[in-house]
């Protein structure tokens, strides 16, 4: 997909030494012990649906998504999502969002969480599921547990503890 003149691709491992530089760069080293970063450990994130967007050869921005489970329910986790600053305020993780959940769709998926602002990525399709629905094993904000259907009435009776996929 062309997004200005942004390119947006799956990732390859010629590109994970970027993607670790801006995921440091935009979170720190305190990244590691947040949550959904600790879902991440020993799953192998989706090659099909983790993309990157590219200027010229320059990375602009990375989503990663990983298979989890919503108690018994396959479920993908989004992010992390990041944009190097130089390229910030363009639409482009707006653009990773929509691209990875339309090939997530297309690929079968029926859910998407994440862990984010309400206001971002609302518009995007993502809304606030309770710690009543939804629990995460590990310290997390639950006013930023956010659930999208990618096939609607996907989330009807999901409930439970999210751990690793697949």
């Amino acid at each position: 997909m062309k997004h200005a003149s942004i390119h947006i691709r799956p990732e390859t491992a010629a590109d994970r030494a970027a993607i670790e530089a801006l995921h440091d760069h935009a979170f720190g080293p305190g990244r590691f012990a947040r949550t959904a970063a600790r879902l991440r450990e020993g799953v192998a994130a989706d090659a099909d649906l983790s993309l990157v967007a590219m200027a010229g050869e320059r990375l602009a921005g990375s989503v990663i998504i990983t298979p989890i489970r919503i108690g018994e329910t396959p479920a993908l986790l989004l992010g992390p999502l990041a944009v190097d600053p130089d390229f910030e305020k363009r639409g482009i993780g707006r653009a990773l969002v929509k691209t990875t959940m339309a090939e997530a769709r297309a690929r079968g998926h029926r859910l998407m969480l994440l862990v984010g602002d309400g206001p971002y990525y609302g518009p995007l399709g993502f809304h606030h599921v309770g710690p009543q629905v939804v629990r995460l094993p590990g310290p997390v904000d639950p006013r930023r547990v956010l659930l999208a259907e990618l096939v609607e009435g996907a989330a009807a009776g999901v409930s439970g503890m999210v751990g690793p996929g697949r």
